[in-house]
C-alpha cells in the first residue's frame, strides 16, 4: 500500500507590528509636523503682536526631507500624521505633500490643523489629495471677538473655508476653540450649538502658557463648561476614539454631534501621551511643555541612511520626559506655540 507523505507545514509565528515607545513605555503613534511657523493671524496665545522670530526657508525641510522623515516614523509604527503650522495652507504646494504622506505604507490618518482663511481654495483638492480629517480653529462667533483674538477681522473667510469643508466631504471636521475668562467663555454654549447644527465636532481647550503669549492668556478651567454643556445639551459619554489625541467626548443623545475636553492643566494626560512634534526646521520636540528636543536637519542633509534617521528617532524618542510643568514652571517655556509647530 503506498503511503501519502504530507509536506511539513511550518508554523510561522506573525510577524511582529512595529511599535515605538518611550522609557516611561508610552506608545508614540503620532506626529504633528509643522510645514511653516508662518501665518496670517496674530492669535494673542499663540505668539506676540511684534514677534519677527521666524525660521529661515533655507533651513525650513523640504517636502521630499518631511515626507523621508514621515515615512521613517511609519516604518517604526507611527501611523497618524497631522500637518500643522503657523498656517500649513500658507505653504506653497500643500496639497503635493499631502497626497505624498497619503501614499506611505503605514499612515492610516492623515490630518490637518488649520485657521481655514485659505481653506475655500484647497478644500476638494485636499480631499482628493487624501486629507482624512481636518480641525479648524475658530474661538468665536463674535466678529469683534475675533478681531481682537486674531488681530484681523476673519471671522467671514473662517466660516466660508469650514463650509468649504464640509462641502468637500472632509469629515470629521473639528473646530478647536481655545476657552479664555472673560474673553469668549460667555460663547461656549453658543459655539456648541453652531456645530451641533452643522454636525461639527467641538473641542475646548484649556489655554496653554506656551511662551509669553500663552502666559497672558486669561486661563478657564474646564470642568464646570463641561458640567454645563452637559446639562443644557443632555450630552451622554461618548464610547468611541475621535481621533487618537486627549481629548475627552461627550456626544449628543443622537450621535449627531460631540464635545470635546483638552484639559492640560486642570487634568493632564501626560500618562497617556502619544505624540511628538516636528518644527519646520527639523528639530524634533519631545514635550510641548518641556525644552528636550532633537535635531533631525543635520542628519537629513548629510546623507544619512534610513537606518540612521530611524536609530535618531529612537535615539530622540528616550528623551521624551515623564510630564510638562504647565503649573510648577509656566515661565520655562519661552518658546512660542508657533515655533513649536501647533
Amino acid at each position: 500500500m503506498a503511503h501519502l507523505f504530507l509536506p511539513l507545514v511550518k508554523h510561522q509565528s506573525p510577524i511582529p507590528t512595529p511599535s515605538l515607545q518611550d522609557r516611561f513605555g508610552r506608545r508614540i503613534d503620532y506626529v504633528r509636523v509643522s510645514v511653516t511657523d508662518r501665518c496670517d493671524l496674530r492669535c494673542s496665545y499663540c505668539r506676540p503682536k511684534d514677534f519677527d522670530g521666524y525660521a529661515e526657508p533655507a533651513n525650513w525641510l523640504s517636502f521630499a526631507e518631511i515626507s523621508r522623515v514621515v515615512a521613517a516614523f511609519a516604518r517604526l509604527g507611527v501611523g497618524r500624521i497631522r500637518l500643522t503650522g503657523g498656517e500649513p495652507l500658507l505653504r506653497r504646494n500643500l496639497v503635493d505633500l499631502v497626497s505624498d504622506i497619503a501614499l506611505l505604507p503605514g499612515v492610516h490618518d492623515l490630518s490637518l490643523s488649520t485657521n481655514a482663511t485659505q481653506l475655500t481654495r484647497h478644500a476638494h483638492a485636499l480631499k482628493e489629495a487624501g486629507l482624512a480629517r481636518i480641525n479648524i480653529s475658530l474661538d468665536s462667533l463674535d466678529r469683534d471677538c475675533i478681531t481682537r483674538v486674531y488681530g484681523r477681522d476673519s471671522l467671514g473667510v473662517i466660516l466660508a473655508g469650514i463650509m468649504a469643508a464640509k462641502e468637500a466631504g472632509i469629515t470629521p471636521i473639528k473646530l478647536n476653540m481655545v476657552a479664555m475668562q472673560g474673553v469668549n467663555d460667555h460663547e461656549i454654549e453658543r459655539m456648541a450649538a453652531f456645530c451641533i447644527e452643522h454636525g461639527f465636532i467641538l473641542r475646548l481647550i484649556e489655554a496653554m502658557p506656551v511662551g509669553e503669549a500663552g502666559r497672558q492668556t486669561h486661563f478657564l478651567p474646564l470642568d464646570p463648561v463641561r458640567q454645563q454643556l452637559i446639562s443644557r445639551f443632555d450630552l451622554m459619554p461618548c464610547a468611541s476614539e475621535l481621533g487618537g489625541g486627549p481629548a475627552r467626548y461627550w456626544q449628543t443623545r443622537d450621535g449627531r454631534s460631540q464635545i470635546g475636553f483638552i484639559t492640560p492643566i486642570t487634568q493632564h494626560f501626560c500618562a497617556t501621551c502619544n505624540r511628538v512634534r516636528l518644527a519646520v526646521d527639523g528639530t524634533l520636540y519631545l514635550c510641548l511643555g518641556q525644552n528636550e528636543r532633537f535635531e533631525l536637519r543635520p542628519l537629513l542633509r548629510d546623507g544619512a541612511s534610513d537606518a540612521e534617521l530611524e536609530g535618531a528617532i529612537r535615539s530622540a524618542i528616550e528623551l521624551k520626559p515623564h510630564q510638562h510643568e504647565f503649573e510648577q514652571a509656566p515661565e520655562h517655556i519661552v518658546r512660542f506655540m508657533s515655533q513649536t509647530g501647533g
